[in-house]
Formats: structure tokens, sequence, C-alpha cells
């Protein structure tokens, strides 16, 4: 392999036309109405800009994306660079280098923005860790690959034969792509919440998954001065479960746990919930008083993960989750 390999970056590329990349020689990424990328000042304000202009509904994070992959592919890319192309319909993993500098192609369909490329590699999926595929599985349509980048340069060797077939080692990057796969689930889900539902909307939020998990409830009146927001009960008969809701991005102190306290009676437990987490005082005060149980965000997104089929479908198309099953370590299985 070419000894200068390290000063080459790795660039990951994803499209839905597999064959005008691998029978013109070529990768390519849309955008038609942006237009011809040299027409446009070489820095990132400038592509921003001009991006609003050419797509005006486009959302805040649609434009800070969209621009820095078009200024990506023209400024940043140089020849030599490689590329990693996974393509759908053979499931192979395709490695070449950029052979040509950038060129705008208007009458060939909306993969305008273009440049050449030589193929050196065509390999099996099979080949790669799972970590190495999770990388170039990323939901951008063009990227830098970073974590993997040696092991799909290393791929270009003529001795390389890592495969599932012949290495009866267990693929060490599992665990690590499960993990990521369920961290970026939970960041999404919070996210969502966050985004969303912020005070009264949040209240019913968290009665809903109260009702997914089994309990009745009843959200109190908006404006209600007693405190409590929502009132849950497992069946017929006490206790009663007073429960309150904060949407806040602070923690939540000892002082707003103890008001809930005081709004109990005796037989009644309490439940807090917070998208935030809590001071180490509060959390000191929780453990110490056991009828008041504290869910900080990530068990709040842990809940909604386990009962997220039983959610109101208003919620499930808020927080829009696909099933899906993902390889984890033979000790966690």
């Amino acid at each position: 392999m070419d000894g200068n390999s390290d000063e080459k970056k790795v660039w990951g590329i994803h499209t839905q036309n597999d064959s005008l990349f691998l029978n013109k020689d070529l990768i390519a990424i849309g955008w038609r109405d942006f237009g011809d990328l040299t027409k446009v000042e070489a820095n990132r304000d400038a592509f921003k800009a001009h991006y609003i202009e050419a797509y005006p509904d486009a959302k805040k994070g649609q434009i800070a994306n969209g621009a820095g992959m078009l200024y990506r592919f023209i400024h940043e890319v140089q020849i030599g660079d490689y590329v990693v192309f996974p393509s759908k319909t053979d499931r192979k993993i395709n490695i070449g280098t950029v052979e040509g500098d950038y060129f705008f192609e208007d009458n060939d369909g909306e993969y305008v923005q273009r440049r050449k490329v030589k193929w050196l590699k065509h390999i099996p999926r099979l080949s790669f860790s799972q970590g190495a595929l999770y990388e170039v599985g990323s939901a951008m349509s063009f990227f830098s690959v970073k974590n993997y980048a040696d092991e799909f340069l290393s791929a270009l060797d003529k001795d390389f034969k890592k495969s599932i077939t012949s290495d009866d080692s267990e693929d060490e990057s599992v665990g690590a792509t499960a993990e990521d796969i369920v961290e970026s689930t939970k960041d999404f889900i919070l996210k969502e919440l966050s985004r969303q539902l912020k005070g009264y909307d949040l209240e019913a939020f968290v009665a809903d998954l109260l009702r997914a998990m089994g309990y009745r409830t009843t959200v109190s009146p908006q404006g209600g001065d007693s405190g409590i927001d929502i009132t849950a009960y497992k069946d017929e008969l006490p206790p009663r479960i007073l429960v309150q809701v904060k949407s806040q991005d602070s923690d939540i102190k000892e002082t707003t746990i103890q008001s809930l306290k005081g709004a109990m009676r005796e037989g009644d437990y309490g439940l807090f919930v917070t998208l935030s987490n809590y001071t180490k005082n509060a959390q000191k005060y929780l453990d110490s008083t056991p009828i008041i149980r504290g869910i900080n965000g990530t068990e709040l997104v842990d809940l909604i993960l386990k009962y997220y089929e039983d959610l109101s479908e208003k919620y499930r198309k808020m927080i829009p989750l696909k099933m899906v099953y993902i390889p984890v370590p033979k000790e966690d299985a």
C-alpha cells in the first residue's frame, strides 16, 4: 500500500444509485437546486447563505449539514484521498481513490455534484468488523471516516483476508457498536422530549407512560397550587402515588423534592420525574426517603424503551422508533 496513505483522508459516501458510481467510476451527491459549487465563494458561511437561498424551507439543522457536506465535497476532498462506498445491491464495500477535481453535471439526474474515482477493490461486507460497518452506515450522505479508517485501508493490502468465515475469534467491535446504537437512540429520545414537551405537555406524557405501565392516572388541572401534577393508582385500592414532573434543564434541588413530601399524606408514595438529574443533596434526600422515588432523564428513557409499544399513538409519532435487533457480545446475549 502507498506509504503516503497516512496523509490521505478517508471519506464515506452513500447513494441510491449504485450503478452510477460503479459503472461511471465516480462519486456524487445531490442538491441539484444548489447549483454549481464553483460559483459559490469558498467559505462555509457563503455555502450556508447560498443553501438558504436555494432551499428557503430548509430547517436549521438541514442547512448546517447540507452546506457542510457540499463544502467538504469540493474544498476538503483532495485528489488521492480514499473513498469507502457501501453498495446495497451486492452488499459490497467499495474502496477507491479520488482521481479528479470536482465537476458539475447538470444533465444526468439528481446526482449533479461529482468527482471521478478509481475503484481499487470491491470487498464483501462480511470481511469487516461490525464497528467498521456501523461507521460507514452513517446517516449522512457524505462524511469523514475516522474510527475505522485503518481497517478499510488495510483491506487494500494483498494479504488482507479478514472474514468471519476464516476467523473464529469474536468480533471485539460488536459491544462498542451495540453501545453506540443504544446511546444514540437514548440521546434522540431525550432531545425530542426536551424539544417537544415542556411544562404541562411533559406531565401529560408521563401520565401516558404510567398508564402504559399499568397505572390509573389523573392529571391535575393546569395552574393548580397543590404542587402535584399527576395522581396515580396501581389498582382500585391505596396506596396513592403523587407525581411531580419537571422539564427544567437544571438539576433538581433537595428543597423541590421536600415540597413534594409536604404534599403527601400518611400512606402516600411520591414519584419525582425530571428530564435532567438531581443534585448530590437531592439524591441523598431521595436515598433516605424510600417512600419517594426519583426518576432522572436516563431512567425515564429506559422506561420509554421498555413500554414504547403501549404508549399512545400520539407519542409514538412524536418519538418515532423502529424495533430492530442489534448484535451484542455473546456474554450479554
